[in-house]
């Protein structure tokens, strides 16, 4: 058996491989940060008709190590079809296994279904490749990796302005995976309910915002060990210069409305947080807060409004996180929305568990949402 992870976003140690069917393994700290919790390996030689276990020693220590308790690490044998494998959390492990179809002697497992690196150059040609779509601008990461912000401009009546930004935290993959959905419902070109969307608005996106991160297997931050979404007051060249490149284009062109796209290990279930401890924050905002949710609920997407993060005190937001920074320089709707890396339980499926697919789909099913109210975002 051999185990490898030396690979676009690979992540895992082996402690100890001796014996085939009950394998040690720990996760590598982010670089210059003591942040870990994304793995994602390859394993050779697999012995049909055997079950192969594998446990991750280090869980325990982790940076969410409560969020391990009813979470299945992600399996595939060929990088596209992903499955949850059943797995527990107990003594400070993580402890997954199962016996492989017996056509297989390779299998991949992640910590979530991950984007790859070449598929997000596959996703800029094909929306560059798009009517109205344009590379507006490209930012460099600390390593020298592209930073991409596409804009979507099909009419000149188009005056709102509608960013969203991906993957600051980089083992988030479902952010880019939301984003590959936004392009997907961009090539539709008998999309009416987008079309009348484009009229009054541009789109900016930035696909992803860590692409460092991304491919060395991080969990949360980049080639510095800065959490990039706790940067947004602070931005420099040297640490940051990711956000630093998005917060200036942002000034240049000005929003309207914000969305960062992020992934949550805890919570099962999708959801939003918003700006409600801005100093800033209006009975506007508010207004446009809930219907924006309310909206999506009744768009049938899998989004829900019981569970969620702790709303901020009245002036006590936390600035240097970007929706808040965001929406508070732009007076504009500003949301974070959270994906989870287990599952939503309003509408549960245990073979896939939360998965790219499904981010897919609820990007799309938020543009309906952008153009139902893009006309009152001011």
């Amino acid at each position: 058996m051999k185990i490898s992870s030396d690979f676009d976003s690979g992540n895992i140690l082996v402690q100890d491989a001796s014996n085939p069917h009950k394998v040690l393994l720990a996760m590598r700290k982010d670089l210059n940060s003591d942040h870990f919790q994304w793995f994602h390996f390859r394993v050779d030689g697999l012995t049909p008709g055997a079950r192969h276990d594998f446990s991750i020693t280090n869980a325990g220590q982790s940076a969410y190590s409560h969020a391990w308790t009813g979470y299945n690490a992600a399996a595939s044998y060929d990088q596209q079809t992903w499955f949850r494998v059943p797995s527990r959390f107990e003594n400070g492990a993580l402890s997954f296994g199962l016996e492989p179809e017996p056509e297989h002697e390779q299998i991949w497992f992640a910590y979530f279904e991950p984007y790859s690196r070449e598929r997000h150059a596959s996703l800029i040609a094909k929306a560059l490749a798009l009517p109205g779509v344009e590379l507006q601008a490209s930012g460099r990461s600390i390593e020298g990796r592209d930073i991409e912000l596409l804009r979507v401009h099909r009419h000149a009546s188009a005056t709102r302005k509608v960013w969203i930004i991906a993957q600051q935290h980089p083992g988030e993959h479902m952010a880019e995976w939301f984003m590959e959905g936004i392009i997907r419902r961009l090539g539709d070109s008998a999309d009416s309910e987008l079309d009348a969307l484009l009229q009054q608005a541009d789109l900016y996106l930035v696909p992803n915002m860590n692409p460092d991160g991304a491919f060395r297997g991080h969990l949360r931050t980049n080639a510095a060990g800065q959490d990039l979404n706790r940067a947004w007051q602070s931005a420099s060249t040297e640490r940051s210069p990711e956000v630093l490149f998005v917060q200036q284009a942002m000034r240049e062109i000005g929003v309207d409305l914000f969305l960062d796209i992020h992934g949550d290990e805890e919570i099962p279930h999708v959801f939003t947080a918003g700006c409600e401890g801005n100093p800033g924050f209006t009975p506007r905002l508010e207004a446009l807060e809930s219907e924006f949710r309310q909206r999506l609920v009744d768009s049938g997407a899998e989004f829900q409004t019981r569970f969620g993060y702790p709303r901020s005190a009245p002036g006590k937001a936390n600035l240097n996180l970007a929706c808040n920074a965001v929406g508070e320089e732009f007076d504009c709707l500003s949301f974070t929305l959270e994906m989870p890396f287990k599952d939503h339980d309003d509408t549960p499926n245990p073979q896939t568990g939360w998965n790219g697919e499904r981010s897919m789909k609820l990007a799309a099913d938020m543009l309906g949402v952008i153009g139902q109210m893009v006309d009152r975002l001011r």
